[in-house]
């Protein structure tokens, strides 16, 4: 009975910014859960190895109201319904300080990883009130919970995505829609990579390792064990959380 309510058998996920290291690993932990994925990025989403009975795609600007529209449409066309909405898509832009970043540069980071989140919950919520209820999580960042020098723009971004994830949980409750976020840590990834590139002073080696020596664990995470933890909050398991920012960061936040 317990291994039952983890598994997402009979569920339709929609999953943004599939082509990246998280939004990937999660559509293949989905899929052998059982569910059916619509993942949608920027460009056409490309997972070899997945049936495609169980996965349709679409290119798509998440940032873009009518293109999310019809990421959604697609999706209740190809599989019937959605029961789960993983809202993943987003950058890290050009970082930089309060001082110094640009206006574009600031905008352009908040576009994709604010309102391209609260677009893709507006898009499913009332297919999900009207199906009796849904699970939407949000990818948020240990950023979402901390600061970090020289990210003012990303940092800003992620703490707004859990602004915005508790609003929606309070407003979703009484529809049986739960939302919850998930934060994140050092994950090795295309993303931790620019980062590193980008802060470390052209040392990117040397940025990895001082910041696994923040990690308690002292290693990067896998994007398969946030993915992992995404399926969790999606399934049964988990009928009781809500409103919730969940730390995936080897205890980097706990320091």
């Amino acid at each position: 009975m317990a291994e039952a309510l983890h598994r997402l058998d009979g569920k339709v996920a929609i999953i943004t910014g599939a082509a990246g290291g998280i939004g990937s690993a999660t559509a293949r932990v989905f899929v052998d859960l059982g569910a059916k994925v619509m993942l949608t990025d920027r460009e056409q989403p490309k997972l070899p190895g997945i049936a495609e009975t169980d996965v349709a795609t679409a290119a798509a600007d998440c940032a873009d109201e009518n293109a999310m529209k019809g990421v959604v449409e697609a999706a209740v066309e190809r599989f019937g319904t959605v029961d789960i909405l993983i809202a993943n898509a987003g950058i890290e832009g050009v970082l930089g300080s309060v001082e110094t970043l640009g206006a574009e540069q600031f905008e352009q980071v908040l576009r994709v990883n604010v309102i391209g989140v609260w677009l893709a919950m507006k898009q499913v919520i009332p297919l999900m009130k009207a199906t009796g209820g849904g699970s939407i999580v949000a990818l948020s960042s240990v950023a979402g919970a901390v600061g970090f020098p020289g990210m003012a723009a990303y940092v800003a971004s992620k703490h707004a995505v859990f602004g915005l994830v508790k609003t929606a949980a309070l407003e979703l409750g009484p529809a049986n829609i739960r939302v919850n976020a998930v934060a994140p840590g050092p994950i090795d990834n295309r993303m931790m990579q620019s980062l590193g590139d980008q802060l470390g002073g052209g040392d990117a080696k040397g940025f990895r390792t001082m910041l696994e020596s923040m990690v308690p664990m002292k290693r990067y995470g896998t994007s398969d064990e946030v993915a992992q933890f995404v399926a969790f909050l999606s399934s049964d398991a988990a009928s009781y959380c809500t409103g919730g920012l969940y730390l995936t960061d080897g205890g980097y936040a706990a320091g």
